[in-house]
């Protein structure tokens, strides 16, 4: 009986009805957390006037610190980093260089801090990440770095005088380094900005100077080395930050708009093997290294330099045009087709021979694993391609069976000196035999006539 009645009180709890309740902090908590807007990717980033992102984590792995400055920060992304004061202190010297020729005509620090407060709002919203700096502080921000850069232009120009013991101009790896973290994605400030200061910072007889677009990219064409008449040609263009506007310069005129293509791009072929099916590379000379074009059998492609300054361009570009969705994609592409033409050292190899790569970084081989990186986890639409129909016109080339054909024994037995000469060795050996035969077998044809 008792374990009857002991079994009938186990049920009996067993089938007690819980009702559980909502702790009342945990529902601050949630309701805290849905009324915060989001800061690492503000609210702001799907506009597309947002135009400084954070670069994806997946790209910071594959490529290192190729996004990350390495001398100097602009913008509030990598603002007071250890690493970087060293530059900082020299913002500051650089800054009151400028102000004590602005005492001239009457402006001073307040002036600039005043004219960018109606910017400050539409400057924030440039930044995809909440930035945690008062208006104060992101006024000054603004002003000391914008003022720096235009500063470091009018100085590389020669507007502004350069101080003798100035070790920015004096030791020679600093403004290589300058180069490079200019136009790196995450130390960007608006154009917008740089604009307004500049126009201010202008004394009289600087009035007829180069325009800010003609200062920037006569600045950094000291790593891009493009002819004088080319730059010439940008006096007027603007751009989002910096890096829009040097990646801009560099997009052909009739192609600055993005299109959209009613045929996808098709995948084609690494180089060694476009070559068996008798495609060829042929260096040209053109505005710039994007303007790459396909005709019988032959892809025009202008030299690009790889070196320290242009990996770290392209790489950056490419971070650009993943994250704003209002810009073309061609640097996209054109890393895209160099991914696609290049596997091994041996295609690296073969550029370089055909003057299409000028290596000035290190090895083919390096060469290779650099252009393979920057392919990786790059989301590519074959309907945003400039260059769609030469990837079309190559595939379909490429897919041609007489092409192929024809190509694959010109290259088995034409392709060297030796190959030549042993085939060649071996037709007429083919010759002799035939002819020993026939007259063998002629006359005894003959007589039995």
């Amino acid at each position: 009986m008792t374990e009857i009645g002991s079994t009938s009180a186990e049920a009996e709890a067993s089938h007690v009805i819980r009702i559980w309740e909502v702790k009342q902090d945990r529902l601050a908590s949630m309701h805290m957390k849905v009324s915060e807007p989001p800061r690492l990717l503000s609210s702001a980033a799907g506009k597309s006037s947002c135009c400084i992102f954070r670069v994806l984590q997946s790209f910071v792995d594959i490529n290192g610190k190729s996004y990350q400055p390495q001398i100097v920060s602009i913008g509030p992304y990598h603002h007071n980093k250890p690493n970087l004061r060293m530059i900082e202190e020299h913002k500051w010297r650089y800054l009151g260089s400028l102000l004590n020729r602005m005492k001239n005509i009457n402006i001073g620090l307040e002036d600039f801090l005043k004219a960018l407060e109606p910017l400050e709002l539409k400057a924030r919203e440039c930044y995809a990440e909440s930035i945690h700096l008062d208006t104060d502080e992101f006024l000054e921000l603004m002003v000391l770095d914008g003022l720096f850069v235009i500063e470091l232009f009018r100085k590389v120009a020669n507007l502004v005088q350069i101080e003798s013991n100035d070790p920015i101009f004096t030791m020679a790896w600093i403004l290589p380094f300058f180069y490079r973290d200019l136009l790196r994605f995450e130390n960007q400030i608006p154009y917008f900005v740089l604009e307004c200061l500049f126009d201010m910072s202008k004394i009289p007889e600087q009035q007829t100077s180069p325009t800010l677009s003609t200062l920037a990219l006569e600045f950094f064409n000291n790593s891009l080395q493009r002819p004088d008449e080319e730059i010439a040609k940008y006096s007027n263009l603007t751009g989002r930050h910096l890096l829009d506007l040097v990646r801009t310069s560099l997009i052909p005129y009739d192609q600055t708009q993005p299109t959209t293509n009613n045929k996808p791009a098709q995948v084609i072929h690494r180089i060694s093997k476009l070559r068996w099916a008798g495609i060829k590379l042929n260096p040209v000379k053109a505005e710039s290294f994007l303007v790459v074009k396909f005709r019988h059998g032959v892809i025009d492609m202008p030299t690009i330099t790889i070196d320290d300054f242009m990996t770290s361009f392209l790489l950056n570009c490419v971070a650009y045009e993943q994250c704003h969705s209002s810009c073309s994609k061609h640097f996209t592409t054109y890393v895209t087709l160099l991914d696609y033409l290049i596997n091994t050292t041996k295609d690296v190899e073969y550029l370089c021979d055909r003057n299409i790569i000028d290596n000035n970084l290190g090895t083919d081989a390096e060469i290779a694993q650099f252009i393979n990186s920057m392919g990786k986890d790059v989301a590519f639409d074959p309907y945003l391609c400039y260059l769609s129909e030469l990837f079309n016109d190559v595939n379909e080339y490429y897919h041609n069976s007489w092409h192929v054909q024809w190509a694959s024994f010109k290259y088995t037995y034409f392709d060297t000196p030796w190959s030549f000469i042993s085939a060649l060795a071996a037709l007429i050996l083919l010759l002799l035999t035939v002819a020993q035969t026939f007259f063998t077998i002629y006359p005894a044809v003959q007589r039995q006539n």
